[in-house]
This record gives structure tokens, sequence and C-alpha cells, in this order.
């Protein structure tokens, strides 16, 4: 079984049927399908071009409405998430009702620029520990994207100083670290001004210290992000994904193969493989 943990509604020209048959050309059986609310003024507006007009609302770039779509469509397919900004005074009541209406299984995907520890946030996370529900957030700094309009830079969820705030005051909900933000700390040299710094990971890394502190953390290992931390080292990786077996998650945020592809050249066991694809994101939305 292979469960993709981070994916969108209408991204990258995807619309519900081609992204089962691009799940079903990689062998994945399920895809978690996340949102992205945010205000208007707090995402990069070049991220309008990879979605579907009809996904972009008043709400942000990837609407809770198209993701209920697909986990409509094909139930058995998809795991639904929803992350309604946590700053708007009926964020909790929309998200109780998501979760008893449509089955929301999932908080995320949570991208806006907030610090992750706004006290709106801290009452969303410690009510989706009491639901059940793991958090995934995106982290970015602000790395220089050659841009000047309308903003140089979009920086999300102030850093890994603000997430591990966070993770320590909601011991009780599980998260997931996912962007540049997150995985290039990985290395103990980063310098927080590159998003996909390269070259062999030096030890202590502010990623690996909060995995051995906090048991609540877990790694969303989408995108070029996740798969370039890994595959810069490709001997720490697996060094990496044998210690932490049990808090990393398959996912791509894409619909390329690169993952697959990569993991599957480590000649990592089959144990360890089963609970990167499948069995540890099974074991946070409990259904393992």
């Amino acid at each position: 079984m292979i469960i993709d943990a981070h994916n969108h509604a209408d991204w990258y020209g995807h619309n519900v049927h081609r992204t089962v048959e691009n799940m079903d050309k990689y062998g994945i059986d399920k895809t978690w399908i996340l949102t992205w609310e945010a205000p208007a003024d707090e995402f990069d507006p070049s991220y309008l071009k990879n979605v579907n007009l009809h996904s972009y609302t008043g709400n942000g770039p990837i609407c809770f409405e198209r993701c209920r779509h697909y986990a409509e469509t094909y139930p058995d397919r998809f795991v639904l998430g929803y992350a309604p900004d946590p700053r708007r005074p009926d964020a909790i009541d929309n998200l109780s009702t998501a979760i008893d209406l449509y089955g929301v299984k999932v908080y995320g995907e949570l991208k806006l620029r907030m610090m992750l520890d706004n006290p709106d946030a801290i009452r969303m996370y410690r009510f989706c520990g009491e639901k059940g529900l793991p958090v995934t957030v995106h982290i970015d700094y602000e790395f220089n994207r050659a841009t000047n309009y309308p903003r140089p830079n979009y920086w999300y969820g102030g850093g890994i100083d603000a997430f591990e705030r966070a993770i320590a005051k909601c011991p009780e909900t599980n998260f997931l670290g996912h962007a540049p933000g997150f995985w290039a700390h990985i290395s103990g040299d980063y310098d927080m001004k590159t998003a996909y710094p390269r070259g062999k990971v030096v030890p202590g890394g502010k990623l690996v210290e909060m995995l051995d502190k906090y048991p609540n953390l877990y790694c969303d290992w989408s995108a070029g992000s996740g798969c370039g931390a890994l595959k810069r080292d490709p001997e720490f990786a697996v060094e990496f994904l044998t210690k932490y077996q049990d808090r990393v998650l398959y996912a791509r945020d894409y619909f390329d193969n690169e993952h697959q592809e990569f993991l599957n050249s480590l000649n990592l066991s089959q144990d360890i493989l089963d609970k990167i694809y499948y069995k540890n994101a099974l074991k946070l939305i409990n259904e393992l």
C-alpha cells in the first residue's frame, strides 16, 4: 500500500480524474487532499497559475469545497484535509462541523504569514489534538525569490523556532513539518538564507534535535524540499530514515515519482518502507 500524505485539489493542472490517473500510474492507493486557506494578500500571486479558478476563492488558493469534491467523487481514494485560518473567529467551529459532516481527518495545509505559535493557532492545534487530527504546517523564510512586486519574498510560519514553541505548547497534538524552512534544518550548518541547500549534511541539525526532543513531531517528506534534503546525502538518508522510520511520511505535493524512485534506491528493509509509505500515515489518522 502507498499513501501520498500531501497533495492538493486542482493543483498544477490536475482535476480529480487526472489526479486519480496519476495515482494509479505510480501505485498510490490513497492521497491526503489538503486545502490552503489564506487571505489574498498573504500568498504569492504566482501560485494562481497553478490552481483551478474554481478552487481559488476569497478563502485562498485551494478551498475546502474543491477538496471535498475530490473526497466525495472518489471516497476510497482520498483522505480529506481542511485547515481554516485559525485567526478567523469561526475557524474552530467550521473545522468541527467539517469533521462531523464530511469526515475531515487532517488539519492541513497551514500556510500563512502568521507566527506558528500565534495564540489563535495554539487554540486550533489543541482542538486538533482533542479530535485526533494531525497538523501539517508549511515553513518558509525570507528567501531571495528574485522578485520585487508585489513583495520581494513570502515568509510563512515564522521559522523553525516558532514551530518548536507551538509543538512544545501542544504535546497532545501531532505535527507534520513541511517545506524549505523545515527540511533545510536537517543540517547543522543551515544559514536560513537558502531555500534548497546542497552538500553533505552536517551533524547538529535543528530538525534532528527536535525529532529527538518531541515525540509528537513527524516529517512530511513532500516536494523538492523534502526529497532534496535526503538526496543531498544518501548515506545520511539511510541513517535518518532508519532512526526515524516511525516519524516520516511519504508525500509528494506534486505529481512526479521522484520520491519513490529515491526511496526505493536506498535498500531499506520492507518494514521501514511500509512505515514510510503508509503505516505512519494510517497511525496518525487512527486507521492502523
